[in-house]
C-alpha cells in the first residue's frame, strides 16, 4: 500500500525556482465559477506578486473562499483561468503544485490521533526524494515555533482546542515551505494575540519573497498587515488597491449593509473600521 510520502516521491517532477521579487506568483483571469445553479464567482481578475500579502475580505456568500479555492486549483473555473508560477495551474501535476502553493482551509479535521509535530511533518510530502529532503527537521521545528505549538508536539492533534488545531494546521503549511500561500481565514478560532501572530507571519512570509493570499472577516486585521485587499461582492471584485484606499465607509456600507465609520489609526494612520452603532 502507498503512502502519502510515496506518492510525492517522483523524481521526475519539476522542482521550482526562485521567484522574483515583484513576479507573479498566481493569476486569476476572466475567472467565472458556478456552483450547482448559483454563479458564485463572475470574471474576476487578481494577481498576486512574491512579497505581498493580498486580503481577500467581503460578506459571507461573497465568494471569498471559493476564489481562494479556486486559486489554489482545487476547484475548477467554469470559464477563465488560473496561472500558478506562471503556466497554467492545470499544466502542473499534483506534486508538482504541492511545490508551489499550501493551502490552509477553513477548518482541520483528521481521523486518526496524530501526534501534533506529525501533522506538521505531513506539510514535507511535497519535498520527499529532493535535494530539499533534508530540511524536513528544520523546517518542522520552525514552523511549530512560528506558531507556538512546540510545547504540544507530542498531544494527539485530536486532544486539542480549536484554536490550537488552527496553529498546527497553520504549521503544517508553513513547513510546507511552498512559495505561495493559500490561508482561508486563518484567525477565526483565535484569540487576540495569536491573530496578530498570523497575520504577523504572513508579513514575515511576504518579506522573505513569499506571495500571501488569505481570506479575512476583520477588516481591522486586513487593514492592518495586507499590501492589498480585494472587496468581494456578488461574485464580483468591488474594489482592489491598498486598504487606505479601498476602505472608505461608502464602499463598505454598500458591501456589507453595514454602516461603518472608516478613521486613520492615531499612531499607525492605518483604517480602523468599526460599525455605526445607535447611542
Amino acid at each position: 500500500m502507498r503512502t502519502l510520502r510515496d506518492l510525492f516521491a517522483v523524481r521526475t517532477r519539476e522542482l521550482p525556482s526562485p521567484v522574483a521579487p515583484g513576479s507573479p506568483a498566481v493569476e486569476a483571469i476572466g475567472l467565472s465559477v458556478r456552483l450547482g445553479q448559483r454563479q458564485v464567482l463572475d470574471s474576476v481578475g487578481l494577481t498576486a506578486h512574491a512579497g505581498e500579502v493580498v486580503a481577500l475580505v467581503g460578506p459571507n456568500g461573497a465568494g471569498k473562499s471559493t476564489l481562494l479555492a479556486a486559486l489554489a486549483a482545487d476547484l475548477p473555473a467554469g470559464s477563465g483561468e488560473v496561472r500558478i508560477d506562471g503556466r497554467p495551474a492545470a499544466a502542473w501535476s499534483a506534486p508538482e503544485l504541492a511545490l508551489r502553493r499550501s493551502v490552509l482551509p477553513q477548518s482541520a479535521a483528521l481521523s486518526f490521533p496524530f501526534p501534533v509535530e506529525d501533522v506538521v511533518r505531513m506539510g514535507r510530502a511535497p519535498w520527499a526524494g529532493t535535494e530539499r529532503e533534508d530540511e524536513d527537521d528544520a523546517a518542522v521545528a520552525a514552523a511549530m515555533a512560528a506558531t507556538e505549538v512546540t510545547r504540544f508536539a507530542g498531544r494527539p492533534f485530536s486532544a486539542l482546542s480549536g484554536g490550537e488545531k488552527a496553529r498546527v494546521a497553520l504549521a503544517r503549511v508553513l513547513a510546507q515551505r511552498a512559495p505561495l500561500m493559500l490561508l482561508d481565514e486563518p484567525t477565526a478560532a483565535l484569540d487576540l494575540r495569536h491573530q496578530e501572530l498570523v497575520l504577523r507571519i504572513c508579513r514575515d512570509r511576504a518579506a522573505a519573497g513569499d506571495a500571501v493570499v488569505v481570506v479575512l472577516h476583520d477588516l481591522g486585521l486586513a487593514a492592518a498587515y495586507a499590501d492589498r485587499a480585494a472587496v468581494l461582492h456578488a461574485g464580483r471584485i468591488a474594489e482592489l488597491g491598498p486598504p487606505d484606499e479601498v476602505f472608505s465607509g461608502e464602499l463598505l456600507g454598500e458591501v456589507y449593509r453595514q454602516p461603518v465609520e472608516v478613521f486613520p489609526h492615531p499612531r499607525t494612520g492605518r483604517p480602523l473600521i468599526v460599525p455605526v452603532r445607535r447611542d
